[in-house]
C-alpha cells in the first residue's frame, strides 16, 4: 500500500533528486528496520545537532565514524575476545553493526566523543555565503536633468 510513484516528480522538477530519493527511500524501507543500537537526534542549537548512539561495551578503537556520499556511517566491529569465558546470562549486545544517516546539503560533522557507554556526534549546517540571503540596494532615480545650454546659443 505504500507504492508511490515519483516520476512525475521528476518530470516536473531540476535538481530535487536527493529529496525524492530520500523519500523514496523512507516510504520503500523495510517496517522491520533494525533497532540496536539506540539512539536519540537532538537538536542543541538553530543549526547544531547530536546524534547519540548507546554503545555500551564498545572501546573507541572498535568503532568507526565515516561521512561518504552525503550520509553518516557509524560502524562497529568488537575484537574477538581473549579467554575462555563462560558467561551465566549475557544480556549486553557486542554485535557488530552499521548504522546510516542521511546528512542534509551543507550539514557537516564536527566532532565524535565516547563517554559512559555513549558516542556523541554533533553536527552543523553551514549554509554557504552564496546561499544567504542578501539584501539589494534600490538605486534611486537620478536628479532631474536640467535643461543644458547649448554652447554658443544665446537665449
Amino acid at each position: 500500500m505504500r507504492n508511490l510513484d515519483f516520476a512525475p516528480l521528476y518530470r516536473a522538477t531540476v535538481g530535487f533528486d536527493r529529496i525524492a530519493d530520500l523519500m523514496d527511500r523512507a516510504l520503500s524501507a523495510d517496517v522491520a528496520q533494525p533497532t540496536y543500537p539506540p539512539y536519540n537526534i537532538e537538536k542543541t542549537a538553530e543549526n547544531a545537532y547530536r546524534i547519540s548512539i548507546a554503545v555500551a561495551g564498545f572501546t573507541p578503537e572498535e568503532l568507526n565514524v565515516e561521512v561518504r556520499d552525503g550520509a553518516l556511517f557509524v560502524t562497529a566491529r568488537k575484537a574477538p575476545e581473549e579467554g575462555n569465558r563462560n558467561f551465566l546470562h549475557r544480556g549486553i549486545a557486542t554485535r557488530a553493526f552499521e548504522r546510516r544517516f542521511a546528512l542534509a546539503d551543507h550539514v557537516r560533522v564536527t566532532g565524535a566523543a565516547h563517554e559512559h557507554g555513549m558516542l556523541h556526534i554533533d553536527l552543523m549546517r553551514e549554509t554557504p555565503e552564496a546561499l544567504k540571503p542578501r539584501r539589494i540596494e534600490i538605486a534611486r532615480p537620478a536628479a532631474p536633468v536640467a535643461a543644458r545650454q547649448v554652447e554658443g546659443s544665446v537665449n
